[in-house]
């Protein structure tokens, strides 16, 4: 028997490199966000950094995965089998539920998963164990330490809303010295503030980062207790010596230096404390089987008492090889990509793509926020509006905008890490488990909010992003607990064959989740490759006008042809996908849109009539894209409704406009690929036949009704693909007209 815990022990084995891999690409928004978003380095000297930080807080972690083995549950209470159910449950639930979060873009807490995933395990258990002997639910204290859970919760409201009000607090004051052009003040401020950043970085180290570490002593960390303050003074003067030092002598950035000591000290304490969240039950479920093993004893009568000894460690080479896992997930994960993102999109300073739908909640709050600050202008002096209004005022650029550029300037990066740095060591200090995912994210998003990064064009979109972020943090609660739960159940009933089962489940939804995130990934590069701000001369506007064009005809060809076929052959699977790549099509012609303010500021100054030209080809586009819309929806309406299926002579008179529409269609993609109009003149020419051919069918199917038609919904839906594909035709020909008239101009 004990055959079968050697396989659970393999396989929770994998499920930590799993967890370490879906785990790091969600904590990495935590130390990465401010050196990423500032760009103050080099992305690859921030990603050395925080190799470094994470190799280092990684092997000298302290082992003491207190948490996993008896920090939520009583393991005097549950059997070797039992714990080994949790620990399982556990695991899979954390892989699950960390992946969609990642899949989504969206940071989560991973502490809180894993508390609340042993929670839900372990209450499940619990109960099991409860209905299946003569106790009640009077016991279930005894199996569990609800105490943790709920300083868990009180940790969530209190990172969020302290947080968000420190950051946006010091970034208002640190603006106001500094303002946007900060880099004559850094000569006169500088080394107070960098000795001020330094020193609460360090002290981070200290207490967070270094708690419990190898080689620090509890005598020599109950000292560094006992001594905060003075350390606090010594790193102080220490550091604004250096720091004046460095801006006098050797003209260094000092933000510079603050930002990768921060980034190194949040990526060390993440690896050094948070590590637990990956790999302690793997290591706990290991200790237990060392001290299950040779027992003699079942694994369902063996009583896991032991467990609680706070002798036990965690080996070192587990802990070395979590480390370079960890280094080679934050370098090839896409994931972690993705949820930096979304906290560098949702503090960026300046305009650009909003990821977020506004919500109700969002609108409310901009609308307060503007009476409330209508309010405060009514008793501030109007010379102190002006004079506080300059010290914010942005630095105008001078050059074109790339995707280069910062999201945000360093001053907000260094009290980014500054704040999350100093809250975290308060709050370790208190013993309060601050969540050092909410602490990162709520101060990055509080210094935005007071940097004037939420203006009246971005603000409700950025508030929607937050409220979403912090939705999931409470869900991640809730969803781990159930979920776990659940896990634990099957696993408990099911045995053997449900712990084969949900290892099937888990790889299958893991393959199909990387899938969709590498396909989510591809379409959001496309879209973004619409994006050319860079464009600045009428030649350079033809050519990309060109290349847009040409690739909306190979997509409507594609698009009709198959929305046709399947409604020929009342394919509903295939019509709701039509609607997908409608609704894709749709999105990137909306991009284009978007991109136009940017576009018409850089282009020259007598390019006016260019910036014309393209808004109207984006407006033939768009009606293009409408029809398709039209003729999309009112077919998947019509078979999702289980309409008649339309005749054999309605099928044959589409067809034909079909072949008519895709040989056009062909003829201009290439055209426009290769930027050849030799063909448009001919093209307009035989347009006639093409809107003939429509107005014929139109005829046709008059008559039908008068005679034989007896379908009122096939007439209502032949006529509306009939009539869109005839405004779709006249769209398509007065681009063409526009853009013939647009090119011979430029050429004269």
């Amino acid at each position: 028997m004990e055959q079968i815990y050697v396989i659970m022990l393999i396989v929770l084995g994998v499920l930590a490199i799993i967890d370490l891999v879906v785990g790091v690409s969600n904590d990495a928004v935590n130390f990465l966000n401010s050196a990423v978003g500032s760009k103050a380095v080099s992305f690859k000297t921030t990603m050395i950094v925080a190799s470094l930080g994470v190799l280092v807080g990684a092997m000298f972690s302290s082992g003491m995965m207190e948490i996993a083995r008896s920090g939520i549950f009583v393991p005097s209470m549950f059997s070797f089998n039992d714990v080994m159910i949790i620990f399982l449950a556990v695991m899979i639930s954390d892989i699950l539920l960390l992946d969609v979060f990642n899949s989504l873009g969206l940071p989560t807490s991973t502490t809180v998963s894993i508390i609340f995933e042993l929670l839900g395990a372990a209450v499940c258990l619990a109960l099991y164990k409860i209905y299946t002997s003569d106790e009640t639910l009077d016991h279930l204290g005894m199996y569990i330490n609800t105490k943790k859970a709920s300083t868990i919760v009180y940790s969530i409201l209190l990172s969020v809303i302290l947080s968000f009000s420190l950051g946006s607090f010091i970034q208002y004051i640190s603006r106001l010295i500094f303002t946007f052009h900060y880099e004559k003040k850094l000569k006169y401020f500088g080394a107070i503030f960098g000795g001020v950043a330094i020193t609460a970085i360090t002290f981070f180290i200290l207490i967070k980062g270094l708690k419990g570490v190898s080689f620090i002593s509890s005598e020599q960390f109950e000292w560094i207790d006992k001594h905060q303050f003075l350390i606090l003074a010594v790193n102080f003067a220490v550091f604004l010596i250096l720091s004046q030092i460095l801006i006098s002598y050797f003209k260094v950035n000092i933000l510079r230096v603050i930002i990768l000591i921060g980034t190194f000290a949040l990526a060390l304490a993440f690896a050094g404390n948070d590590l637990v969240n990956f790999i302690g039950v793997p290591i706990a479920a290991f200790n237990s089987y060392q001290i299950f093993q040779g027992s003699g004893v079942s694994g369902d009568s063996f009583m896991m008492g032991a467990l609680a000894n706070d002798d036990i460690v965690a080996p070192f080479y587990f802990l070395l090889l979590a480390g370079v896992v960890m280094v080679v997930t934050l370098w090839t994960s896409k994931k972690a990509k993705s949820v930096i993102e979304t906290g560098v999109n949702l503090s960026r300073q300046g305009e650009g793509d909003e990821k977020f739908t506004p919500n109700t909640a969002s609108r409310f709050i901009v609308r307060f926020g503007v009476y409330i600050g209508q309010a405060i202008n009514v008793f501030l002096p109007k010379k102190l509006q002006i004079k506080i209004d300059k010290r914010f005022e942005s630095v105008k650029k001078t050059t074109k905008k790339t995707d280069d550029e910062p999201a945000f300037d360093m001053v907000r990066a260094s009290v980014n890490l500054m704040v999350a740095s100093i809250l975290i060591s308060i709050g370790t200090s208190m013993k309060l488990p601050l969540s050092t995912t909410y602490v990162t994210f709520m101060v990055a998003m509080g210094t935005s909010f007071a940097d004037r990064a939420w203006d009246r064009e971005s603000a409700v979109y950025r508030i929607a992003g937050v409220f979403k972020v912090i939705g999931g943090w409470f869900f991640t609660a809730i969803i781990a607990f159930v979920l776990a739960f659940i896990m634990a159940y099957i696993l408990k009933v099911g045995e053997i064959f449900a712990f084969v089962g949900l290892l099937l489940m888990l790889g299958i939804m893991l393959y199909n989740s990387s899938r969709k995130h590498k396909q989510k990934i591809k379409n959001e590069e496309e879209i973004k490759s619409l994006r050319k701000e860079d464009i600045g001369t009428v030649k350079e506007m033809i050519t990309e006008s060109s290349a847009q064009i040409s690739k909306v005809f190979r997509k409507t060809s594609a698009l009709y042809s198959n929305l046709i076929d399947n409604l020929s052959m009342q394919d509903l699977a295939k019509l709701k996908e039509n609607k997908k790549d409608q609704k894709k099509l749709e999105k990137e012609i909306d991009e284009l849109k978007s991109n136009v303010f940017y576009l018409i500021k850089n282009l020259d100054d007598n390019s006016v009539e260019a910036s014309k030209f393209y808004i109207l080809i984006l407006g033939y586009l768009q009606d293009m894209v409408q029809s398709i819309d039209f003729i999309t929806t009112n077919s998947y309406l019509h078979v999702n409704n289980n309409h008649k299926k339309l005749k054999f002579n309605q099928i044959k008179g589409l067809k034909n406009i079909d072949t008519q529409l895709q040989h056009l269609l062909q003829l201009l993609e290439e055209s426009f690929k290769n930027e050849d109009f030799h063909q448009i003149d001919t093209i307009l020419n035989d347009k006639q036949a093409l809107l003939d051919t429509v107005s014929d069918l139109i005829t046709k199917q008059i008559k039908r009704i008068r005679t034989t038609e007896t379908s009122p919904k096939n007439s209502k839906l032949y006529f509306a693909l009939l009539l869109e594909s005839n405004d779709l035709v006249k769209s398509l020909m007065n681009l063409l007209e526009l853009f013939k008239e647009f090119n011979n101009v430029n050429k004269e």
